[in-house]
């Protein structure tokens, strides 16, 4: 059987041909697949809240400052006078020491809420302000917020 001068050439044509396609879907088929795995570092922040926490008195600040409004009352007046002085300055620096310490301990934080890849939820504490804002890509390193 004769064949024509272009029947090997068509042939080793289409043989390559083939071979091109195959790699070429094998490696759409892999860049697909990558594109859909789960970055278990990776994340989206979905908000960001500002937090006031209330100090909470020990007695210390009631204490000290009960103390030193008594010294100060007692430097007021004489006799029955100096006694009462004594007791206000006493009840109104306990007061006011209690006061000062809730307000020393208080203070605002900030929690930064993301949405991981792998469809879990952290949350990152901060005791200042920070620059991430809802629909940040972010990643997670050694436990710490990075931008992705």
């Amino acid at each position: 059987m004769k064949r024509s001068k272009y029947y090997f050439s068509s042939r080793i044509t289409m043989v390559i041909s083939t071979v091109l396609t195959i790699a070429i879907f094998s490696q759409a088929a892999q860049g697909a697949q990558g594109a859909q795995a789960i970055c278990n570092e990776c994340g989206t922040v979905t908000d960001v809240k500002t937090i006031k926490i209330e100090g909470q008195g020990s007695g210390v600040g009631a204490v000290t400052g009960g103390v030193l409004g008594g010294v100060v009352g007692h430097q007021v007046g004489g006799g029955r006078g100096q006694d009462l002085a004594t007791i206000g300055g006493l009840v109104g620096g306990a007061y006011v020491g209690h006061q000062v310490e809730k307000k020393s301990k208080s203070g605002i934080r900030y929690h930064v809420l993301v949405e991981m890849e792998d469809g879990s939820s952290k949350t990152f504490k901060y005791s200042s302000r920070t620059s991430y804002q809802v629909g940040d890509r972010v990643k997670v390193k050694n436990g710490k917020l990075t931008r992705a």
